[in-house]
């Protein structure tokens, strides 16, 4: 069993993908994503916008109006797709996290990132980057966690991993395996799983073929 535990609706989506591949997924969202209020900047200010989640299109509002004039430099095909659909030109997308794309296009760009409440500051941009948040990731106080046993919890953010490791005390972790995004997100498990590895780049192609390594290899213990 692998437990999906990113926002709905990629959860949903994420766990269709591996039910596609022949393996056992239910999706357990620790958080739910939300709007909240901001205030476009004036767009003259910027080269382009910067977006590494679809939850940026999908919670901005009508706000995102005043900006499509300004080309997206997207993470990952879905935030690409989210953009295009909602009309914004893409410029560059990339599937190797934030700094892989940062690095790969104009490091005088003024950019604009349109982003989450909590998020993880880039390391290697040297862009002029103003963050601006629009949503949020509110954690579910009781989520269903009943299939964690003996599972593999996939884990996309450090903060998804954090709120994890409150809800499932270190007595109880030992059956389970986590398979994790990055070194940060895997760092932020604790200890006393059953194991914790990091995929092998920050995508979640990447993720998908490590929680399937790893439920393959516990079905075979």
């Amino acid at each position: 069993m692998i437990l999906v535990l990113r926002p709905e609706p990629e959860a949903g989506e994420t766990a269709r993908r591996l039910g596609d591949l022949g393996l056992e997924a239910i999706a357990a969202p620790l958080f739910t994503v939300e709007p909240v209020a901001w205030e476009p900047p004036d767009p003259a200010r910027f080269d382009g916008l910067l977006l590494t989640s679809a939850n940026a299109v999908r919670h901005g509002g009508d706000q995102l109006g005043k900006l499509r004039g300004l080309p997206v430099h997207a993470v990952g095909e879905a935030t690409a797709a989210a953009a295009r659909d909602a009309g914004f030109a893409i410029a560059t997308s990339g599937n190797a996290g934030v700094d892989r794309l940062l690095g790969s296009i104009d490091q005088k760009l003024r950019l604009l990132h349109l982003c989450g409440k909590d998020r993880r500051e880039p390391l290697q941009g040297r862009q002029r980057i103003t963050a601006t948040p629009v949503y949020q990731a509110k954690a579910i106080e009781k989520p269903d966690l009943n299939s964690a046993k003996a599972s593999v919890a996939m884990i996309h953010s450090p903060r998804a991993a954090a709120r994890l490791a409150e809800l499932i005390p270190p007595p109880a972790r030992c059956s389970i395996a986590i398979a994790a995004i990055s070194d940060a997100a895997a760092q932020a498990a604790g200890e006393g799983w059953k194991t914790v590895e990091a995929a092998a780049q920050p995508t979640e192609e990447a993720l998908l073929a490590l929680a399937a390594r790893l439920c393959q290899k516990s079905a075979a213990t």
